[in-house]
């Protein structure tokens, strides 16, 4: 009798814990299922467990591409980094139909191995995805990354939009700074691409010891932010050497300076505003306006997505503070007290988190896209 107890109580066991397996498999599959649905994207440092996560909006996705050698590596570096919806292998610019990857290797199609990258910009800039570029090649060499020879390897960003064209300049010119040569990088309107064949998407996941050019530390680079943007982690070090110290507490501690003491409250001089930190375009001269408050006014940003918001419920005040996207400083608020015919807004923004870039030397500083915006005024 008493085996008999042990037998049954090891079969209710056993049935109690195939009920548990079937419970927490359908718990499992539903999760999944809403994580594709809410098309999330994530990163792994590699050899790490750091994960983040961000939501991406399918119906604000732009496009880039970038070719920097051997694809593989370029797209599965691309597609670990938060914001990117997905980065697909291929051939751009190119003087045939439909190349196959032995065409290619010829040498005689004109095409470069290049990654198609979907991105959203309310998440990610282009000009952080530039900046992270750069990072995983050689800028300077011409045919030839890593162990790669031949035209095919050459590097390029290709952009379908010309506007583009305006956040990747001013990256490249920061990036030449640091060398004598000329960078062999190739910045050109985007001709035609064709994904390669389906053997060579996600190659690196398929074979995680297959062969890659690429370091993936720069990867640390970036940081995902309470609000979902992600941008460049800044050392405070350096800030605190290149920022004097009311441009410091403006931008990195959110104070405010006094009316009236700005460099630039009562600027009319044509030109662009960025981010002190991290040259970022914010605002043209274009939509500046004389508000009375003491402070730089304008009716809107230079993008959209050049600024995000927050609600600052400080100093017993409910107020939205307006911050730079990429570098995440603090720049002001915005009032709905601004001129009408202009939309109703007022960015009321400290001069201690702007650098000013006159129109005569914005084409010098790879701002020149931005001229005609200014030239509007």
């Amino acid at each position: 009798m008493k085996l008999k107890r042990i037998i049954v109580s090891i079969i209710l066991f056993s049935l109690f814990l195939f009920i548990c397996s079937a419970v927490f498999k359908g718990t499992a599959d539903n999760l999944q299922a809403d994580s594709a649905l809410t098309a999330e994207s994530e990163v792994s440092s590699m050899g790490e467990s750091n994960t983040e996560k961000t939501e991406i909006n399918l119906e604000n996705l732009k496009e880039i591409y970038f070719a920097g050698g051997c694809f593989w590596g370029v797209e599965e570096y691309f597609s670990r980094i938060p914001g990117v919806y997905d980065a697909v292998s291929g051939y751009a610019n190119g003087n045939t139909e439909q190349p196959t990857y032995e065409e290619v290797c010829s040498n005689t199609t004109g095409f470069a191995e290049t990654v198609r990258v979907r991105y959203d910009p309310a998440v990610i800039s282009l000009r952080v995805l530039t900046g992270q570029y750069f990072k995983i090649i050689d800028p300077v060499s011409v045919n030839l990354q890593g162990n790669d020879t031949g035209t095919q390897y050459r590097t390029g960003i290709f952009y379908t939009q010309e506007k583009d064209r305006a956040s990747i300049q001013p990256v490249m010119n920061e990036i030449q700074n640091d060398y004598s040569e000329p960078l062999a990088v190739e910045l050109a309107p985007l001709e035609n691409f064709y994904p390669a064949e389906d053997y060579h998407q996600d190659y690196l996941q398929k074979n995680p010891g297959g062969y890659c050019h690429i370091d993936f530390s720069s990867l640390e680079d970036l940081t995902v932010r309470a609000n979902g943007t992600v941008g460049i982690r800044i050392s405070e070090k350096e800030l605190r050497e290149e920022l004097t110290p009311l441009q410091y507490e403006v931008t990195r501690n959110a104070a405010t300076e006094r009316p009236f003491t700005g460099e630039y409250w009562d600027s009319n001089e044509p030109g662009l505003y960025v981010d002190i930190v991290t040259g970022e375009p914010l605002f043209t001269s274009a939509d500046k306006f004389d508000s009375g408050c003491g402070w730089p006014s304008f009716t809107k940003p230079v993008e959209p997505e050049a600024i995000t918001q927050l609600e600052d419920n400080s100093h017993g005040m409910k107020r939205i503070e307006v911050r730079s996207h990429d570098g995440d400083s603090h720049l002001g608020h915005v009032f709905e007290d601004g001129p009408a015919e202009s939309g109703g807004l007022r960015y009321c923004i400290n001069s201690a988190s702007l650098r000013f870039i006159p129109l005569s030397r914005m084409e010098e500083e790879g701002y020149g896209a931005y001229i005609p915006q200014v030239l509007a005024q």
